[in-house]
């Protein structure tokens, strides 16, 4: 990272740093798509048990990741206000408090995982495999959360190509190994879609190991010690970084859950063709997702470090430029949605019921993939100042204060059946994205004038 004086600096840095967080993005989103496709090639019980596994794993490891994140705005406020020296506590601190989440998370798997199954009622079959899928899974918690920590620490520093990097290497080595454990190559036993889990595990490992290697290759990483110079377990550093992280992490989770309970509501509600149609265009909005996603991590970056260094009116340079770009790229998006909305349909069947109503599902996505472009890009500017409990208050009663309900009243009492819940989505997320937009706002009025800075016009 490095200031920058004029707009068309900002613009070229903001987009040095975006693109490598768009690929990272995309390739982990593909390596999820991997390990579904592989496992439903090994048989209908394998998918299923892999996809329910994963659709368990997801919203606990997002709401984790979240609290996580807390290490990009902490370490790019310091890169710039100037404070190098606090950095290598600050990460060494998280990498400890990741342990603590992981040990966290297993223990809980030990206590509610049979339960949670249970409760489900799944076929003898799939609840089996989606048990040691998940087995698998849990030994690559630990340098999952790990190597997450060295992302955010990499990504502070505006090296996002480095996590880039790594996710490309990473990507061959899952798929290859996805192929050797599932369909049981080069000697392996045949483990179906409990392969993936381990596929997956093993896939952290290596990651995790590459990230120290290159903490150790790259010299602007090198100087901090990061593994070489050790600093005792502080509560006192963890309370501090908990109290960013768990705002996001909550504030992460509600969004990704308010997807999960809308899929679980639409498959008690409605038949087979409605479900396959709308899982089908969550899927593919998801993917397009990943861009305002990127925007708002970029956004957290650039906006931490201009706040670090007191230069509010940067700041507000590169968020007010962010969220255009965020909303600008869904808009000429909804434009190709809406014009190849039936080939979009055929890439995920055959089936005349639910190319239709794939096909409408994907008008009413033109919508609230805008408010979710804004409320995305907003949270990151909000990030970026570490103001996040009032954002956190503002997604949960928008989300499922009122996104959930009036879904579920659409959908159950107006003829707008399972559109009423993606309705309800939009409505939610608008009033996260208001809600974000006056609160962002209410920081530059209270922080405008208070230190001279460069600001051209934009």
């Amino acid at each position: 990272m490095h200031r920058t004086y004029s707009f068309k600096e900002k613009v070229t840095l903001f987009f040095m740093i975006l693109w490598p967080i768009v690929v990272t993005q995309v390739v982990l989103y593909a390596m999820n798509l991997f390990d579904t496709m592989m496992s439903g090639q090994a048989g209908t019980h394998d998918l299923a048990g892999a996809a329910i596994g994963s659709s368990i794993w997801m919203p606990i490891f997002t709401g984790m990741n979240g609290i996580l994140m807390a290490v990009t705005p902490i370490v790019s406020q310091f890169i710039g206000g100037g404070q190098h020296h606090k950095i290598a506590e600050s990460v060494t601190q998280a990498l400890y408090l990741s342990l603590l989440l992981a040990a966290a998370v297993l223990a809980a798997g030990v206590i509610f995982l049979e339960p949670l199954l249970s409760m489900m009622n799944l076929d003898p079959a799939v609840h089996h495999i989606a048990k040691h899928y998940l087995i698998g899974l849990s030994f690559g918690i630990i340098p999952l959360f790990a190597a997450h920590v060295l992302r955010y620490f990499f990504d502070a520093q505006g090296y996002t190509r480095i996590t880039m990097i790594i996710i490309l290497i990473a990507l061959p080595f899952n798929i290859a190994l996805n192929y050797i454990l599932i369909f049981g190559k080069l000697g392996a036993p045949r483990l179906g879609g409990i392969g993936a889990g381990y596929a997956t595990s093993a896939t952290y490992w290596l990651i995790l190991l590459i990230s120290i290697m290159i903490t150790f290759k790259v010299h602007a990483l090198y100087k901090y010690g990061l593994f070489v110079k050790w600093f005792s377990p502080s509560t006192k550093a963890w309370k501090e970084q908990l109290a960013i992280g768990v705002p996001m992490g909550l504030s992460v989770f509600f969004e990704a859950s308010i997807f999960a309970v809308v899929t679980l509501l639409v498959g008690m509600m409605f038949d087979t063709v409605t479900v396959a149609a709308h899982q089908a265009a969550i899927n593919f909005t998801s993917l397009l997702f990943m861009i305002p996603l990127s925007v708002s991590m970029a956004l957290t970056i650039v906006v931490g470090f201009e706040v670090g260094g007191k230069r509010f009116a940067d700041a507000k340079q590169y968020s007010r430029f962010g969220v255009i770009t965020a909303i600008g790229f869904i808009a000429a998006a909804s434009v190709f949605l809406y014009l190849y909305r039936e080939g979009i349909a055929h890439f995920y069947t055959d089936n005349p019921d639910v190319i239709t109503l794939v096909k409408q599902f994907l008008i009413f996505a033109i919508f609230y993939q805008l408010s979710d472009a804004a409320q995305a890009s907003l949270q990151g500017v909000l990030r970026g100042y570490k103001d996040v409990t009032i954002p956190f208050i503002t997604a949960l009663i928008s989300y499922w204060g009122i996104g959930i309900p009036v879904g579920y009243g659409l959908a159950s009492f107006t003829s707008l059946g399972a559109f009423g819940f993606w309705l309800g989505i939009t409505i939610g997320l608008t009033c996260a994205s208001l809600g974000f937009f006056i609160r962002w706002m209410i920081l530059q009025k209270r922080l405008a004038g208070k230190v001279p800075c460069h600001e051209s016009k934009m």
